[in-house]
């Protein structure tokens, strides 16, 4: 009895250290320990969860980082409706509704708040600890996005105090760096980028798998208590009371008596926006007292109570001077526009994204033209426009170099496709973004090799693969300005430690198209070493869910490059494991599909997986024609219906374990 007590005592422990640090890094940018450690705080508490699921707490950190995944969003009514506020734009209207509401109640002061540009959602509170999450919707009823929700680092699983049923409104966000870096990447892979934040929170928070959610590092802010058992009698108390029960509340709120103090609080957050971390299109501006707001009560759209100031975007106009070609990890070319610098929203703007050759096209996009230009979400500088009569007769459209700039090899563009990629894996501009890739945290997750590091190493010429990771010297790395002898150490035995991540991390690391984590997860476990994978064909990948035509053919591709197999040759001799860590533990589901829905009596969905995985089957995500059985437990969804329309076998969780085990 008294191990028990002290495991559990260490969980809460480790789960309220965990929230600690996790609100110093996400909410207050301060962070007091290095990621390794906190890294290793959550493996124990993920490892005693695991061994103690008994004690394992609903609320826990580990529930961050997502793993349900769901066929579709239920729509729920809002206990209490989300009203969108009428827009104003001008100055005239802003005084015309304070004066309006103080003619008729002298007394009335107003809060005057930043507008967030994100996704509205109310979270419903029961005996302190989060039961529901809904977007708005259309004001009546919204979409339940419980799980993803509970990936927000900043949203309270558990409030510090039980005051009752609780509803509160916010705004689901994402921070401009983290827009910024999602953009960077989806562009360097040739897809689509998101025009804003607003629309990558929106994408983001609609997600059906919640890893994907918890992967995007969204944030919320709560500005409203919308039902309590017990109201405050004014707005800025119910914030002041938010705050308490651990809530990260709307920032730079201002108590305003009258129209004049109302204005210069909307001119303040006006000039404070382009130093915010995060997107504000406007000010809202509400009634501070909640016993007047019900008297003034709401008109069939909007609240009287309340109005939404919208600012104007800001567009700069300036000259094209060129469009240069960048060249991505992923070898796809992206145009980039040179511009005659410009100051816009804040800063000076000297570059703007292209996109791709269609974005260009669209928008007849030629050197020597005038452009305007604005910021999505007030950051990434892009072109929306040309002014066409200010165009030089001699402006030609641009077309995208037949060759890469970098190594002069032809570039090509699959059909359907926007991006135009330089194929060619010894290309020199693919070899440091390649590399950083390679020892990124979900790759070979190497230690200490930062970007500055690796295009240290490549211009000493130290390497020129990742293959050559594995041969540097200690003595090499020390001799280099800014490192030295202990830094020499870590990086080599962080290396070295690298070498046993196994297949799964291995084929992340090397870059294959359409292969991210989870697929190349995937293919470690149904292939079992990277050889065997080599030598796959594209029938032979069809069969493996989860990868369809265009996944198989760049793993084949891959493989096929004379340059791929030389660096599977130096991994391989370098002592690199090229085996997947997920060993066969038997047969029994070899050439089976096997889909899991609903909660089962002791395996995780993970752990279910993981099982079928290492006894020779394929777990899927979806049931189809070719699914061999479901395994099913309690609340199942839909997946259980389409299964039996479609007459597959439905077995249960000691079913499922006789028949691995026999």
């Amino acid at each position: 009895m008294p191990k028990e007590i002290s495991k559990r005592e260490e969980m809460r422990e480790l789960a309220k250290t965990l929230e600690y640090h996790s609100r110093l890094y996400y909410e207050l940018d301060s962070p007091e320990i290095e990621d390794e450690e906190y890294d290793k705080l959550f493996r124990r508490l993920v490892d005693l969860e695991r061994e103690n699921p008994e004690l394992a707490d609903p609320n826990s950190p580990t529930q961050r980082v997502g793993g349900k995944v769901s066929e579709r969003f239920e729509k729920v009514k809002h206990e209490v409706p989300m009203d969108s506020f009428c827009d104003i734009f001008s100055e005239e209207e802003l005084f015309e509704f304070v004066e309006k509401i103080k003619k008729e109640y002298p007394e009335a002061d107003f809060t005057v708040e930043r507008k967030f540009d994100g996704l509205s959602v109310s979270l419903e509170y029961e005996n302190g600890e989060l039961v529901r999450g809904l977007t708005r919707g259309d004001g009546v009823f919204g979409e339940d996005v419980t799980e993803n929700i509970k990936t927000i680092r900043n949203v309270p699983l558990k409030l510090n105090r039980d005051i009752g049923k609780l509803i509160v409104r916010g705004e689901v966000y994402m921070p401009r760096r983290v827009f910024a870096k999602l953009n960077e990447k989806r562009e360097e892979n040739g897809e689509k980028t998101f025009a804003n934040p607003r629309n990558a929170a929106a994408g983001s928070l609609r997600q059906l798998d919640s890893r994907l959610c918890a992967a995007r590092g969204l944030q919320m802010f709560v500005f409203n208590l919308q039902s309590a058992p017990e109201m405050p009698d004014r707005h800025t108390e119910s914030l002041t009371l938010l705050k308490e029960l651990g809530f990260t509340v709307s920032e730079g709120s201002r108590l305003c008596r009258n129209a004049n103090e109302v204005a210069e609080a909307v001119r303040a957050i006006g000039e404070e926006r382009p130093k915010l971390p995060y997107d504000t299109d406007g000010a809202v501006i509400k009634v501070d007292l909640l016993t007047l707001r019900e008297q003034l009560g709401s008109t069939a759209a909007a609240p009287r109570w309340a109005i939404a100031y919208k600012f104007p975007a800001e567009i700069a106009e300036t000259k094209l001077l060129d469009i240069e070609i960048q060249v991505g990890r992923t070898g796809v070319l992206t145009p980039r526009a040179a511009l005659e610098p410009v100051r816009l929203a804040g800063s000076t703007v000297s570059y703007a994204t292209l996109h791709n050759i269609d974005f260009i096209r669209e928008r007849d996009i030629r050197i020597g033209d005038t452009v305007r230009l604005r910021k999505a979400g007030d950051i990434i500088p892009e072109i929306i426009s040309v002014v066409e009569e200010k165009r030089s007769p001699n402006a030609l459209p641009f077309e995208m170099p037949e060759r890469c700039p970098s190594c002069n090899e032809r570039v090509f563009r699959e059909e359907g496709e926007a991006a135009v990629r330089c194929i060619n894996p010894d290309c020199p501009r693919q070899l440091c973004r390649s590399i950083i890739h390679f020892v990124s945290r979900g790759a070979m997750n190497i230690d200490n090799l930062g970007e500055s590091v690796v295009e240290q190493f490549i211009n000493e010429g130290l390497i020129s693969s990742a293959a050559d990771l594995y041969y540097i010297k200690k003595e090499d790395i020390a001799r280099l300005d800014r490192l030295g002898e202990k830094s020499a150490e870590n990086i080599i035995a962080a290396i070295e430690k690298s070498k046993q991540a196994g297949l799964e991390k291995l084929l992340c690391g090397l870059g294959i198209r359409h292969i991210g984590e989870k697929t190349a997860q995937t293919l470690a476990s149904r292939f079992g070493n990277i050889f065997a994978l080599a030598e796959a064909d594209e029938e032979t990948l069809l069969t493996v869910d989860d990868i369809g035509k265009e996944s198989a053919a760049a793993v084949v591709g891959f493989f096929k490059s004379e340059s791929v197999k030389r660096l599977v040759e130096r991994l391989v001799e370098a002592g690199v494991s090229v085996e997947s860590k997920e060993k066969p533990l038997g047969s029994s589901l070899e050439g089976k599909t096997v889909v899991v829905t609903g909660t089962l009596p002791t395996l995780k969905r993970a752990e279910a997986e993981a099982l079928i995985r290492a006894h020779g089957g394929n777990a899927s995500g979806s049931v189809s024609k070719k699914t061999s059985f479901v395994l099913c437990g309690s609340d199942a969804g839909s997946k259980l219906t389409k299964a039996q329309a479609l007459g597959i076998p439905v077995v249960n969780e000691e079913e499922f374990l006789k028949m691995i085990a026999d």
